[in-house]
């Protein structure tokens, strides 16, 4: 077969954009020079590699295989590209990070001071929720993979850096901010307000509650923080979120933490990656920056003064 890395590079912004006109602008060539080397490549290989479906590209199975194969030559690529570079003296590169939605509260500014000391690294974030994460992880699309809940079923290298406190709130005023020490029978008879199922909150707290015998009163089930921080101030119900997403303070939003026996729940944040994965030099050094800083992009303690048995 005759295909240019070029080539190979642009078949592989094809998969992940799912547009030809995508693709096109991610490789800065106009969008018939695309299409007319995509069919060059396409003859080459001497199968139909994707096929258009309502304007959304589809891979075929021959066109996911040579995706695969081409990231994996991509990633080699850098490898050797970052290689190079340290040789040199030199820091350049790029880093690839998929986090989970409420890794966003925190992730940006380690981010950020990782980028201050190294200004010539481009960073690529996704923010997700957990499924989108970990199908991620799957396919091996990042460098680094950041959550509270690694999938047991993957053979991964897991760094826990940090503490992941989870709360429950209240709307502010409501008597209960008042009270300190409370059981869960005690709130037995609130309605609660939870993450969607599959996300790594929902499931640490469910695992909490079954070990306390504690079947709470599910009202809504919410795809993000912010959401359940708008319905617990509404008058919704009680709900249980992590304290990153409350910026660190007590009380936001017009929400306030209660002082539950056996609460915060501790869960942990995740550095995870594939254990057959190489890592690039950038992405070794943030994931060293993560393990040294992580502490430091927390703002706040208040919640080690709440909610303690």
């Amino acid at each position: 077969m005759n295909i240019t890395f070029r080539q190979m590079r642009l078949f592989l912004a094809l998969a992940d954009t799912g547009s030809v006109s995508a693709a096109a602008r991610t490789m800065h060539v106009t969008q018939p020079t695309a299409s007319m080397q995509l069919r060059e490549i396409t003859g080459a290989v001497g199968l139909p590699l994707y096929e258009v479906i309502s304007r959304k590209v589809h891979l075929t199975e021959a066109g996911n295989e040579l995706a695969r194969t081409v990231r994996r030559m991509v990633h080699d690529w850098e490898l050797f590209e970052q290689g190079i570079d340290a040789m040199k003296g030199m820091a350049r590169g790029k880093l690839r990070i998929a986090v989970v939605s409420t890794a966003k509260y925190f992730v940006p500014r380690l981010v950020g001071t990782f980028c201050r000391k190294h200004p010539g690294i481009d960073i690529a974030l996704e923010v997700l929720n957990r499924d989108g994460v970990v199908r991620r992880l799957r396919e091996n699309l990042d460098d680094l993979y950041i959550m509270s809940m690694p999938p047991g079923d993957i053979d991964l290298e897991d760094a826990v850096f940090m503490k992941n406190p989870l709360v429950v709130v209240a709307p502010t005023g409501d008597p209960l901010t008042k009270r300190r020490k409370i059981r869960l029978t005690e709130i037995a008879r609130h309605r609660f307000i939870l993450r969607e199922p599959g996300s790594g909150t929902r499931m640490a707290v469910t695992k909490h509650f079954h070990r306390k015998g504690f079947n709470p009163d599910v009202r809504l089930e919410l795809g993000s923080n912010e959401a359940i921080k708008e319905a617990v101030a509404g008058g919704l119900g009680l709900g249980v979120i992590s304290n990153h997403a409350l910026h660190g303070h007590a009380r936001e939003h017009g929400v306030s933490v209660l002082d539950v026996v056996d609460f915060p729940v501790i869960s942990h944040w995740h550095i995870v990656y594939p254990k057959a994965k190489r890592l690039s030099p950038v992405a070794g050094a943030f994931k060293t920056h993560l393990l040294a800083n992580a502490a430091g992009a927390v703002r706040g303690k208040e919640w080690q003064a709440i909610g303690k048995s």
